[in-house]
Parts: C-alpha cells; sequence; structure tokens
C-alpha cells in the first residue's frame, strides 16, 4: 500500500530567492552608475604636454593698421545731386581744391527768394534814410528862412530906435517895430528848439538804419557765400581717400564724402578684442616687426564703444618711424600687459573650449584621469595655473569634444 507523502511550500524560497536577485541586480546597477566611465583612445589621436614653470608675460597680440596721424572729413554742407567731379580717389590736393559740385533746384530757388527779399528790405532802409535826410534838409531851409526875418526885423528896429531917440519916428510906428522884432526872435528860438530835437530824433533813426542795413548786408554776404557750398572743395592739403562721391548720386547735407589725409605722420590703429578692455590702458608699450627689425609702439587712446565685440584702440611709433610706411599696411603687434615672471604654465590649447579651464585629464602610467584645476592669466602661448596641477605632470591639451563625459582614458 502506497503511502502520500506531502509536498514541501517552496514559496517562501522563491520570495528569499527573487529578493536575492533584486539586492544583486541593485548593486550592480550601482557600481556600474558610480564607476568611471573608461574610453581607450590611442596615443596618436591626442596632444600631450608637461606641466612646467616658465617666465609669464602678460602680452596680447593683433593686427594693427597704418593710418595717417591726421585726418579730416570732407563733408557736404548743402545737399543735392553729384552734378560735377574734379578728382579722383587718391588724389593729391591742396586746401580749397574743388572736389565736386553739387545741385539742388530746390535750394537755389529758396536761395534766390530769400536774396530778392533781402535787397527789397535793404532798398526801403536806404529810402527811409534817404526821407530823414531830406526832412533834415527841409528843416534847415526853414530855419535859414527864419533866420532871414529876424536879422530883417532887427536891423529895421535898429533904424527905428535911432529915428525915435531923434523925435523922427512916431512912437506907434517904433512900437510896431518892437513887437515885431519881439516875434521874430521868439519864432526863431521855437523853430530853433524844435529843429534840433527833429535832428536828434533823426539822428538816433538814421543809426538804427545803417545797423539794420550792416545786418542785412551781412546776411547777403552770408546768403551768397552759401550758394557757394555747393562747390564742394578740400578742406586741407593731403590726399583724398574714401571719396565715394559718383555722378548723379544724391548726398544729404552733412554727410561725409571722403576724408583729407595730412601726410604728416603715421599712427596704428587695431580694434582688439572686448576680452582686454579692462586689461589695456593708455601708455602702455609693445613691439612690431618692420623689415625683420622690431620697433616699439605705445598705446596713446582708447574708444572703449563695443562693435562686434571689439573696441578700437590707437598707437604711437616711438622714436624715428620706420620708412616706406603706407597708409593700409598692417603690422602684428605684441603689447606687453605686465612684465615676465616665473609662473607654473601649461601650454594654450583646444580642451579649454570644452573646459572652460575648470577641469583637465592628467597623463600617468598610461591612464588619463580628469582632474579640476584652476587657470589665472593667459597669453597667446601659455595658461597660468593657480591650483590644481603639479611641475613636471603630463597633461592632454587637444580638443575633448568626445571625452567631455568620460572621466578616465585609457593611452593605447
Amino acid at each position: 500500500m502506497d503511502t502520500t507523502v506531502p509536498r514541501k511550500n517552496r514559496k517562501k524560497q522563491y520570495i528569499a530567492l527573487s529578493l536575492l536577485a533584486f539586492f544583486l541586480l541593485a548593486a550592480l546597477g550601482i557600481y556600474l552608475a558610480n564607476r568611471p566611465r573608461t574610453l581607450h583612445v590611442k596615443r596618436a589621436e591626442i596632444l600631450v604636454k608637461k606641466v612646467k614653470k616658465d617666465n609669464f608675460e602678460d602680452f596680447v597680440v593683433f593686427q594693427a593698421q597704418v593710418d595717417p596721424l591726421h585726418s579730416l572729413l570732407v563733408n557736404v554742407i548743402e545737399g543735392g545731386s553729384v552734378q560735377e567731379l574734379y578728382v579722383e580717389n587718391g588724389a593729391m590736393v591742396t586746401q580749397g581744391t574743388p572736389l565736386a559740385r553739387l545741385y539742388n533746384p530746390n535750394t537755389e530757388f529758396n536761395y534766390l527768394a530769400q536774396e530778392t527779399g533781402i535787397i527789397e528790405q535793404i532798398n526801403q532802409l536806404n529810402v527811409a534814410k534817404l526821407n530823414l535826410r531830406n526832412q533834415e534838409l527841409e528843416l534847415s531851409k526853414e530855419l535859414v528862412l527864419i533866420e532871414h526875418d529876424y536879422n530883417s526885423a532887427q536891423m529895421e528896429y535898429q533904424l527905428n530906435n535911432k529915428l525915435y531917440d531923434r523925435k523922427i519916428l512916431a512912437k506907434n510906428e517904433y512900437e510896431v517895430t518892437a513887437e515885431k522884432l519881439r516875434y521874430q526872435k521868439e519864432r526863431k528860438n521855437i523853430i530853433q528848439n524844435s529843429i534840433q530835437r527833429e535832428r536828434e530824433t533823426n539822428a538816433l533813426q538814421i543809426r538804427q538804419i545803417n545797423q539794420a542795413l550792416g545786418i542785412m548786408e551781412k546776411s547777403l554776404e552770408t546768403l551768397r557765400n552759401n550758394k557757394k557750398n555747393f562747390l564742394v572743395t578740400a578742406p586741407a592739403t593731403g590726399r583724398l581717400s574714401s571719396f565715394e562721391a559718383t555722378l548723379g548720386l544724391n548726398i544729404l547735407a552733412g554727410t561725409a564724402i571722403g576724408k583729407i589725409d595730412v601726410m604728416k605722420g603715421y599712427k596704428l590703429t587695431a580694434n582688439v578684442d572686448e576680452f582686454y578692455l579692462d586689461k589695456i590702458n593708455t601708455g602702455q608699450t609693445g613691439t612690431i616687426e618692420v623689415k625683420e627689425e622690431s620697433q616699439e609702439v605705445r598705446v596713446t587712446k582708447i574708444l572703449p564703444e563695443i562693435k562686434n565685440g571689439q573696441f578700437k584702440i590707437e598707437l604711437e611709433f616711438l622714436g624715428a618711424q620706420p620708412q616706406g610706411l603706407q597708409v593700409g599696411l598692417s603690422f602684428g603687434v605684441k603689447l606687453i600687459l605686465s612684465g615676465a615672471m616665473q609662473k607654473l604654465v601649461i601650454p594654450k590649447g583646444s580642451f579649454s573650449s570644452v573646459t572652460q579651464g575648470n577641469w583637465i585629464f592628467v597623463v600617468e602610467n598610461g591612464i588619463a584621469t580628469k582632474r579640476k584645476i584652476e587657470l589665472g592669466r593667459e597669453n597667446p602661448v601659455y595658461y597660468e595655473v593657480r591650483t590644481g596641477l603639479k611641475e613636471g605632470e603630463e597633461i592632454i591639451v587637444s580638443n575633448y569634444e568626445d571625452y567631455k563625459h568620460v572621466e578616465k582614458l585609457e593611452l593605447k
């Protein structure tokens, strides 16, 4: 007779095995997630350099262009279309040389109307002054007539007075003569005072008219001079450059159509990256290479306005200017920002575009490990190392674009 064997309950064993597998997988995932990511790289594909101590000189290199020491803009005073051209760009001109003639019919008509109006006002003032002169003449004639009447009355009185004293003339005739003299004398005094006041008033009016005439004459002269502004002339003696006028071109008043380069010396002008705006100051010196010879230059002016990520500076030549300079020539300028000092440095490389100078791969025994660093100043050759590296250590300075998410590199 068969005996029934009861089945064992394996449910607890399954649960225990499941939990063990879960914890093993979790531990494996954590390990894989935290372990350093390693990439195999051929040594020939990277560039390795050493950390070293060297003379660190803070300088910047840029291209500068030769420009005249002084230039004057050729400005259009009266706008219009270009009717005639007398010179070409690049020509040597003297002060006052005609460069171009403009034409503007509306402005010409306005000038003509203004000139006519001023001439009419001048004529009216001259007529007013002439009337005052004629008035003075009439008053003078009247005064002469009055003085004649007074003198006649005085002579008649003197004669009758003698006759009256000799009892030859009757008293009533004598008194008539005396009254007549008194009247003429009083009339003469009144007219003389009136004429004196009239002359003073006329003299004041004439002075005012003369002042107004002087202003009108100056206005007329200025207006006629302005008509000459359609002829554009050279403001100085030198070489005409950037002359952009063409026949028929309409040019607005105040527009610069060229410049005169005064050929009395040269300077250098350059556009420098805005990164150096706070580092470059007037008085700093640098060098350029002219015909394989070094020439010192010095910063004379800084224009801090930023355009397209750059600002403009001007430099002068120290000592005698090099021979053979021409406007437009360019030279590489090495501008010294600070003197040379012994510093821990690393060569510049394309790695910094990825790391921003915050970390770098350090090579040891064929393994390159990511390490945090801090860089300081820079020049076109070196970065200054502040912390994170030691002299003699090897680093990778080539591009990190393919390694930015990797912790280690195994070099083969």
